[in-house]
C-alpha cells in the first residue's frame, strides 16, 4: 500500500531542526541509538513510504545530508529556532510539486512503516487536507500528512505570530488517524533517559 501511496507523489520530511534542550543541546537527530545516529533509523523506515525524503535542519547540514535532501528551517522574516512549524513550511517549499507531505520528527526512530499510506488515506477518506496520528489515546501532532497546497495558509499562521501545531492543525480541518495497534511506533526520545529505554526496546 505504501508504494502505491508513493507513486501519487508524496514527499516525506524529518523534522531535524531543534535545539534539543532536554538532550543537553546535542542535535537529537544526530544522537546515537544502536550504533546509528536516529535520523538514520527514521529515515530507514519513511524513505521506502514516500517519492522522495526532506530533511528541515538548523545544523550538521551536511551530515543530514547523507539521509535526504537537506532544506533549513524558515522564512528570512520569521528567524531560525521557531518550533516545528517552521521546519514544515520549508518542507512544504522543498516539496511543492508534490501532493502530499507526510512529515515525521527526527526522535521517532520506530514509526510504523504504513504511516504514510495511513495518514493520507485518513485525510482523503474525510476529505481533509490533513490527518495527523493518535495511538492509545495520545496526540502525536508531529507526524502528520498535509497537502502541499497548504503553504500559503501555514505562512500566514506562522506571520501572525503564532507557532502552536495543534491550534494550526485544528483551523486547516486537520482528522485524526488511528494507530491504536501500534502505540509504540510514536516513541519519543528527548532525554538521555528516553534514550536509554528505546535502547532496551529496541533490543527485545
Amino acid at each position: 500500500m505504501a508504494e502505491a501511496f508513493a507513486s501519487r507523489g508524496i514527499a516525506g520530511l524529518i523534522l531535524a531542526g531543534g535545539q534539543g534542550a532536554r538532550m543537553n543541546g546535542q542535535d537529537k537527530g544526530l544522537v546515537v541509538l544502536r550504533g546509528e545516529p536516529m535520523v538514520a533509523h527514521v529515515a530507514r523506515r519513511l524513505a521506502p513510504q514516500v517519492s522522495r525524503l526532506v530533511i528541515s535542519a538548523n545544523r550538521h547540514l551536511d551530515l543530514y545530508a547523507r539521509y535526504g535532501a537537506v532544506v533549513q528551517d524558515g522564512e528570512a522574516d520569521l528567524g531560525a529556532w521557531q518550533g516545528p512549524l517552521l521546519g514544515i513550511a520549508a518542507g512544504l517549499d522543498a516539496a511543492r510539486q508534490e501532493a502530499w507531505l507526510v512529515v515525521a520528527p527526527c526522535d521517532t526512530p520506530f514509526l510504523p512503516k504504513d504511516l504514510a499510506a495511513r495518514l493520507v488515506r485518513a485525510a482523503e477518506s474525510a476529505n481533509a487536507p490533513m490527518a495527523y496520528a493518535v495511538a492509545d489515546g495520545q496526540r502525536h501532532s508531529a507526524c502528520m500528512a498535509l497537502r502541499t497546497s497548504l503553504l500559503p495558509d501555514l505562512l500566514a499562521y506562522l506571520r501572525a505570530g503564532d507557532r502552536k501545531v495543534g491550534l494550526w492543525q485544528a483551523r486547516m480541518g486537520a482528522v485524526e488517524a488511528s494507530f491504536d495497534d501500534a502505540p509504540d511506533a510514536f516513541m519519543n526520545v528527548n532525554t538521555p533517559d528516553e534514550l536509554a529505554r528505546a535502547e532496551r526496546y529496541a533490543n527485545q
